[in-house]
Formats: C-alpha cells, sequence, structure tokens
C-alpha cells in the first residue's frame, strides 16, 4: 500500500517534524504532530498550518466557461463579482453528490475548481464528460498546484507579517492573485475549520518556501487529525461521511447552497422533487448524556429499533461534550428528539440537537 500513496510536496517536511502519517484519500498525509487537541486548540486560540496539496484544483476556460460551471454546480454564479468563492456541490441525475467543491470566480470566461482529494480522478472524468457541447478548455492543474492553509484568530496577522502578503482587504469567501517572483500564486479566505484563515496555492516550489517560513516564526503545523474535528465542530461535512453519491445536499440539511430558481443545473428535477416532497431521512447533530464517544457507522436507536446512523463523532475539544452528526429517519430528526447510540454491547442516551456545536469565527 506504502508504494502507491501520492506524497504532497511538503511530504519530507512532514517526515522530518516527526509526524504521524497515515493513508488519506490516496495520499500519505500528517495526521498529527504535537497531538490532535494541541494543534486543535492553537487554531481556535492562535494560529496553525495545514498541507492541504491533496486537495484537487480544476481550471474552467473559455467562452461557455459561466454557462458550463452552472450547468454542472448546484450554486448560483451568475452575476457573480470576479474574485468571490461559492461552496456548493456537483450531483448526479439522481440527486446524489458527486463531490462538494469550491468555484472561484476569476472572470466570465475562466473558473477555479477546488476538489477533494479522494475524488479528483472520478470528478475531473465527470467534469469532461459533461462538457459536450460547451465551448470550454479544462484543465485538471492538481498536480502543479502545493497548497498550505494558515488558520485560527491570528491567521491574517501571521500572513501578512511572516509572508509578506497583503490580505487584509480580502472579504470572507474571496480571494486575489498575487505576483510572487515569476508566479501568480492564488490566496483565499474561507476557512475549513469555523476560523478566520487563508488559503495559499502555489508552485510546490513555493509552498515549500512558505512552509518553511511558517515553521521558522513558530506556527503550529497541524494534522488532518485535528482538521476533522474543527471542520465537525462548526457543523461543515465531509465528503464519505455526510455527503456521497447515495446522500443528497438536501439529506445533508445543505439545502441552502441549492439555488433550485436556477434555469438548469445536472440534478436539478431530483432535488427540486426532494426538496418538494420532503426527503426520508437526513443528518442531523446528536449530543450524548455522557462522555461515550459516537463514532462513523455507529446505529442509533429507539426502543431497540435502528433509525439512522453515526456518520462523524466525537468528544468535542473546544465544548467537552460528546458529540456526533448522523443520518436519521424523518420523523425522527425534529430537535429535542430524544434516541439512543449504540456502543458495542451497550446504548447510550443522546438528544437531537443543533448541527453546529461550536460557534463559527469567521471575519465577516
Amino acid at each position: 500500500m506504502e508504494g502507491n500513496l501520492i506524497k504532497t510536496c511538503l511530504h519530507d517536511r512532514h517526515v522530518k517534524q516527526g509526524a504521524l502519517m497515515s493513508p488519506f484519500g490516496g495520499f500519505d498525509m500528517p495526521i498529527q504532530y504535537n497531538g490532535i487537541t494541541e494543534e486543535h486548540n492553537a487554531v481556535r486560540q492562535n494560529v496553525g498550518v495545514f498541507d492541504v496539496s491533496h486537495m484537487g484544483e480544476v481550471r474552467i476556460t473559455g467562452r461557455d466557461a459561466e454557462k458550463y460551471v452552472s450547468h454542472i454546480f448546484v450554486n448560483d454564479i451568475r452575476n457573480a463579482a470576479d474574485g468571490q468563492i461559492f461552496y456548493g456541490m456537483m450531483c448526479y441525475e439522481n440527486g446524489g453528490t458527486v463531490d462538494d467543491l469550491l468555484v472561484y470566480k476569476v472572470n466570465d470566461n475562466e473558473y477555479f475548481l477546488v476538489i477533494n482529494a479522494s475524488n479528483i480522478d472520478k470528478d475531473v472524468d465527470w467534469i469532461l464528460n459533461n462538457a459536450t457541447g460547451f465551448d470550454v478548455n479544462i484543465e485538471n492543474q492538481s498536480n502543479y498546484y502545493g497548497e498550505v492553509a494558515v488558520q485560527g484568530p491570528k491567521a491574517e496577522e501571521t500572513v501578512e507579517k511572516v509572508l509578506g502578503l497583503e490580505v487584509k482587504d480580502i472579504p470572507f469567501y474571496n480571494f486575489k492573485t498575487f505576483k510572487v517572483g515569476d508566479e501568480e500564486i492564488i490566496v483565499s479566505r474561507t476557512g475549513y475549520t469555523g476560523e478566520d484563515g487563508f488559503e495559499i496555492y502555489g508552485s510546490h516550489s513555493y509552498i515549500r518556501e512558505v512552509w518553511d517560513k511558517l515553521m521558522e516564526a513558530g506556527v503550529q503545523a497541524c494534522g488532518l487529525g485535528c482538521r476533522d474535528t474543527l471542520r465537525f465542530e462548526v457543523g461543515l461535512p465531509l465528503y464519505g461521511d455526510e455527503l456521497s453519491a447515495d446522500i443528497s445536499p438536501i439529506e445533508a440539511s445543505l439545502s441552502m447552497f441549492v439555488k433550485l430558481d436556477k434555469p438548469e443545473f445536472i440534478g436539478k428535477d431530483a432535488l427540486s422533487k426532494q426538496k418538494e416532497h420532503g426527503v426520508s431521512r437526513r443528518i442531523v447533530g446528536l449530543e450524548l448524556d455522557d462522555n461515550a464517544i459516537p463514532r462513523h457507522g455507529y446505529p442509533v436507536e429507539i426502543d431497540g429499533k435502528k433509525i439512522g446512523e453515526i456518520t462523524t463523532g466525537y468528544r468535542s475539544i473546544s465544548t467537552g461534550k460528546s458529540v456526533a452528526m448522523a443520518m436519521i429517519d424523518k420523523p425522527f430528526d425534529k430537535l429535542g428528539t430524544r434516541v439512543e447510540v449504540r456502543i458495542r454491547k451497550k446504548t447510550f442516551p443522546a438528544t437531537v440537537v443543533k448541527k453546529h456545536f461550536y460557534e463559527k469565527n469567521y471575519k465577516k
């Protein structure tokens, strides 16, 4: 298995820093350095940096770029300003999710898509296969770009001081391009952690320089372990857990990103029907009464009958509570509903709650 894993441009840095490495989405990725709790708290209280070079990047250019991206994306990018970013999904005709992604609008004729590492090949094939009849050029740039995410309340100050990039004026969910030496780098402000944060995209050599400067400045290196605990606490989904080919955005409680008033997009009919007639299950939050830790795949029951299962569960580091996201059958998805989570042979009482377990601190 090890031999088949892809290494990011920062792999040697992680190994040298003694990171615990593990396979993720086909890549050999750092899970933790000093420990998940310490890294999680650094991002919530100060600043941390993640290697996210495993993410995929696809550039779509041409006369029909806007029309085509609108065709494959559930959110509405029409009338967007240059530099704006949109979160949303690409869906199959049946409403199942191909992937969730970010769409960066460079201009009317150019869009930059950021997709999940585990889905790069599948997504690129799907994007290419649905482009028939559109005047667009589709370029998979995943091998060119490295990416780091600098996250936390001191992210802005750190990026400005340590990296010399002027980012103060980048609004939330917007990006800017900078000329650094001979290359153009992209800096966005989205933050998958629930904190203020910047994503920096550049060549492998530039990203290595950025990492080294941040390490010299004493910024906490963070692994995918705390990336998961951070995104989970603020109710953000992970593809494969809360979204999949079998889970639509409506079932994932993400219908606010599905703009059914758009003229057309792939999956619109199926999602319109789900919205109109309702779905039989959806993703909700759960809070356990005690300290037991719910894990992915554990059954959720009422009176011994299975009514759902855990998609992600943790003892929340920021709140100290045992919480989870779970796919629950209706009508047991209502706030305040009492359920039990089966952990091996025992069941533990829990309550359906909002799936935002921690308040986001984005700079808006």
